[in-house]
């Protein structure tokens, strides 16, 4: 066994390796560029190594500085982690050559699937059953339109070397093959250095689901359930889980069989996951392998009970696999929640700035259920525009999968971030949508039933009743504080008394009576509905958790200005609570009118200036594209939103621009 291994990654993936290092005895080197200076993992592991600039290109993906990393230290091996250099065949042949083991799987399998055009060539060659596509190389966008009008619409366009969602698309027509095409071999030059691309057809309303994988060096090869991973934005998954509701036994069987076999003609010796697409009557087509360890390996190990990096390390080392098939058996339920840098109402527009909140949710036992959170930041840290925007992965285990739905809906709830936007909010909701909740999916699940986008849900019915009588609760702790803070004395009366308050929630009021015996508070509404409210809030405590009724919540809380900004169940509502005169007075408040920005086009994320697709003079049409902006990896196409005429063009392109920073103006 080593004593010694470096990972040559960051960010959560990161800490996830040096935790399974650190409880196996064995002294871990983290890398780091001048955007990680200061990050979580370089502060977890034994030693750090500085490798270069933000990009990625010349610090985490620059082979030699890694090798370095690892002499300067004495690492025996190197964990990539997924991503960056994980996939990529000369990285294990250049370690092997300065004497250092991989954690991962030989060059040769590598090569055999790591390349998606490749790996379709041999699954064909092992009569797995495959997408209908081609995999010659694609000259132009010219030829992707020809290819694709012979193949039949809609059609998927992917980079050879991706993974992510980057390098992506999705074509129904002609148009938007020429536009996809182009995009594709931008964003897959720019993440994995390789442009390539192939074009197959995309199965209508599909699911997503793959087979975890792990091999040995000895020739044994076996199969950890499935995943399935169909909630995807972009071609890039928002939630997976374990096991999938889709699969019976026997088709669980006939593609881990597969999965195996496919593995076995590579020679394959470590962690990997064939990936496939499955039709809604259980049929599947193998898509890809991905030769490393997946983003959402987590709820593999939640139903296996298996350490998966722990696997790929005793592996890499030279032992046997500790179990066989017949040993692997698949326990519960198990949710993830990939946590973005975004912003669900600016169309998930990525989002940077520093954590002045970062409070997850406890891990550990949660009724009976169970709350992991694998995380690579800490309050007071910076989301960098450099790399991906997946700040956490917030998984929940429970005996059934609607049992694991409702504690990773709490958990999302329980979950604190400030100081940047986040996609809690869209998560949350999720988890409370009925089709989500039934296990009806599909991969165009999140296009299918948000198709204008994401707005957080107003509050109403349950809901609303429950949020009204915490701001309640809420307002009654603050003046207990406030009557505390101005030094007044304290009436015994207070103990035990009723007043009237109307709680304004969004544009909704609630005439409700609050009373207190000693620490039990009680909201009663108008209806004669009561609800009593118990918590142990303090003010300043992001979450609120507690019991409403017989329900234990967890809401978010936020102070505004003369109330409280609450969010619970993906559903957000700014929340004032008045006395009967101060509902009537603040019903004659004017609503204050807020300005049109619409004359301009602002660029919606901090980002770099990739084209500007328009000149100064030029007529557009409602959904013209008219500049292409960057970041964290990911190219965003701006289209105009009415007809107009362009005046002034204020950017240019290799401009890094702000939030808001105006790229053009309209007549």
């Amino acid at each position: 066994m080593f004593d010694k291994i470096l990972i040559a990654n960051r960010g959560e993936i990161a800490c996830r390796i040096i935790k399974t290092a650190r409880k196996m005895g064995i002294k871990t080197v983290a890398v780091y560029s001048d955007a990680d200076r200061d990050a979580v993992h370089v502060a977890m592991a034994d030693e750090a190594v500085y490798i270069g600039p933000p990009a990625a290109s010349e610090s985490y993906l620059v082979i030699d500085k890694i090798i370095e990393a690892c002499r300067q230290t004495g690492a025996q091996a190197v964990h990539p982690g997924y991503g960056f250099l994980s996939e990529r065949e000369a990285f294990p042949k250049a370690l092997a050559e300065a004497g250092i083991v991989f954690i991962g799987p030989n060059p040769g399998a590598i090569a055999a699937m790591g390349d998606k055009i490749e790996s379709k060539k041999a699954a064909a060659e092992a009569k797995v059953s495959t997408v209908p596509g081609y995999l010659g190389v694609i000259q132009d966008a010219e030829h992707a339109v020809k290819i694709a009008d012979e193949i039949g619409y809609p059609v998927m366009i992917k980079a050879s070397a991706g993974g992510g969602g980057k390098g992506m698309r999705i074509a129904e027509s002609a148009g938007e093959v020429k536009e996809g095409f182009d995009r594709a071999k931008s964003e897959a030059a720019s993440s994995f250095g390789d442009d390539r691309v192939f074009i197959e057809k995309f199965i209508v309303d599909p699911r997503h689901i793959e087979i975890q994988v792990i091999g040995d060096k000895h020739g044994n090869v076996i199969y950890l359930g499935e995943r399935e991973c169909s909630i995807q934005r972009r071609n890039q998954k928002v939630i997976e889980e374990a096991p999938s509701p889709l699969l019976d036994e026997e088709t669980r069987r006939k593609m881990g069989e597969q999965a195996v076999a496919l593995a076995k003609a590579v020679n394959y010796d470590s962690a990997g996951t064939v990936e496939f697409v499955a039709g809604q009557d259980k049929s599947f087509y193998f898509l890809e392998m991905n030769t490393r360890l997946q983003v959402e390996h987590p709820v593999t190990e939640m139903i296996t009970g298996l350490d998966l990096v722990e696997l790929m390390i005793r592996v890499a080392a030279g032992e046997k696999l500790p179990l066989a098939q017949a040993d692997v058996r698949l326990n519960g339920w198990a949710v993830e929640s990939r946590v973005y840098a975004e912003d669900p109402t600016r169309n998930f527009l990525p989002s940077i700035g520093r954590l002045t909140t970062y409070q997850p949710p406890a891990e550990g036992p949660l009724g009976d259920a169970i709350v992991r959170n694998d995380t690579g930041v800490e309050e007071g840290g910076e989301i960098a525009i450099h790399y991906d925007p997946m700040i956490a992965k917030l998984v929940t285990w429970a005996p059934t999968r609607l049992e694991a739905i409702e504690a990773q809906a709490t958990a999302l709830d329980a979950f604190a971030i400030d100081g940047i936007r986040h996609n809690i909010p869209f998560l949350a909701t999720l988890m409370a949508h009925p089709r989500w909740r039934s296990g009806e999916l599909s991969t165009g699940f999140i296009k299918e039933e948000f198709p204008d986008g994401f707005v957080a849900p107003a509050p109403e019915g349950e809901i609303a009743r429950r949020l009204a009588a915490v701001a309640a609760a809420i307002d009654h702790k603050l003046n207990q504080r406030k009557r505390g803070i101005s030094g007044q004395m304290r009436d015994p009366g207070l103990l035990h008394f009723e007043r009237e308050r109307v709680v304004q929630l969004a544009d909704q009021r609630f005439n409700v009576t609050v009373s207190t015996v000693g620490n039990e508070l009680v909201v009663t509404g108008e209806d004669g509905t009561v609800t009593p409210v118990l918590s142990d809030w303090r003010p300043g405590q992001p979450v609120w958790q507690g019991t409403v009724g017989e329900e234990h919540v967890a809401i978010q809380v936020r102070g505004v200005l003369n109330g409280v900004f609450l969010q619970h169940a993906g559903v957000a509502a700014n929340a004032r609570v008045y006395t009967r005169r101060e509902a009537e007075l603040a019903a004659l408040m004017p609503v204050k009118e807020t300005g049109d920005s619409g004359k301009q086009l602002l660029c919606p994320m901090p980002g770099l200036v990739k084209q500007i697709l328009v000149q100064e003079g030029q007529e557009v049409k409602v959904g013209e594209a008219l500049a292409i902006v960057e970041a964290m990896k990911m190219e965003n196409v701006l289209r105009a939103e009415r007809d107009g005429k362009i005046s002034t063009i204020s950017a240019k392109e290799g401009d890094s621009l702000a939030v808001d920073e105006v790229i053009l103006e309209f007549a």
